[in-house]
Parts: C-alpha cells; sequence; structure tokens
C-alpha cells in the first residue's frame, strides 16, 4: 500500500510523512522529489526544465520506482509530494493503480496566508520558488482528483497523522512510543 500525501508546499506534507513513518511499524518513507534532484544533476543545463515534474522522466522514473518497491515491500509506503495536474497525477498514482497497487491519497489543506508564513518561518523568502507556487497548487486542488482534502491549520501533525489513517482505516502507533 502506498500513501501519497499531497498539498502546496508548506502544508506540512514531510511532517505528516514523518509521523505516520514513525507511528506505522515497518513503513518506508518514499521521496519522489530525488528522481528531479538526479534529473537536474544529470541533464545538459539547455534541458532542465523550471519544475522538474515536467519531465516526463521524473514520472516514468517515480512510478517504475514505486511498483516496483509496491511490489518487493511487506510494509506500507509514505510518499510526500505536492502534484498538481491531473494528467501528471494519472501518470504516477492512476497508473500504478492500474497496476493493480492500493494507493491512498490524501491532500493537506491549508490557507494561502499560513502556506506563506510556514514558507517564512523555515526560511524560505516571500518571493521563493515555494510561494510563487500556492496559487497555482490552490487552484490546482480543486479538482476531484485531490480529493479528498484535509483541513489541517488547527491541526498538530499527531493530529494529521491520525486523520490520514482514520480516512484510509489503519492502525498508528501511540504517540508516545
Amino acid at each position: 500500500m502506498i500513501i501519497w500525501i499531497n498539498g502546496a508546499f508548506g502544508a506540512g506534507k514531510t511532517s505528516a510523512a514523518q509521523e505516520l513513518h514513525r507511528r506505522i511499524p515497518g513503513s518506508y518513507m518514499f521521496d519522489p522529489e530525488n528522481a528531479g534532484y538526479y534529473i537536474r544533476e544529470n541533464l545538459p543545463a539547455a534541458m532542465i526544465k523550471d519544475d522538474f515534474q515536467d519531465h516526463r522522466l521524473w514520472r516514468e522514473i517515480n512510478n517504475s520506482m514505486l511498483h516496483e518497491i509496491a511490489l518487493n515491500f511487506p510494509g506500507v509506503v509514505i510518499a510526500p509530494m505536492t502534484i498538481t495536474d491531473p494528467g501528471y497525477y494519472h501518470e504516477i498514482i492512476g497508473r500504478l493503480r492500474e497496476q493493480a497497487v492500493t494507493v491512498h491519497t490524501i491532500t493537506l489543506y491549508v490557507p494561502r496566508e499560513m502556506l506563506l508564513e510556514r514558507l517564512i518561518a523555515r526560511g524560505e523568502e516571500v518571493d521563493c520558488w515555494p510561494a510563487r507556487q500556492i496559487d497555482r497548487c490552490l487552484a490546482g486542488f480543486e479538482h476531484e482528483l485531490f480529493l479528498p482534502r484535509l483541513y489541517t491549520e488547527k491541526l498538530t501533525i499527531p493530529q494529521v497523522a491520525e486523520a490520514i489513517a482514520a480516512l484510509i482505516n489503519i492502525d498508528l502507533l501511540p504517540t508516545d512510543t
């Protein structure tokens, strides 16, 4: 089983994923961004796109890696990654489902102002790339593919993990372990 945690930059995807990983015995955290870093390091500069998700290869690598892990790893795989393009969603998540892989997707939703505050609090500039993506992300998440949406602005990270677990009906270890 794969849990894909979606949301805008600053929504808490990685924090929620780390909490789930800590509380789901035998789970594995997969970072789809690593394929993007690899692509950026290994393509000629003239070929590099502003968003590595726009590289077909990024989508293929992540689909292949997640498929391989899902086939051969007995635990839960947790993948925190922003994805807003329905076509890209289908190329990775839709294709995994066609390949008989169980994929649960949850979109963490936080209001624009709070996203910007969180980005600044983690040391980002007001006009940084993630901040410039906020409106695109929030608009993209209006698509029905990005349901369920979990409104997290008033939740702690353990509460977010518990809400995700409740949505997909899995048990978590207690917070104090």
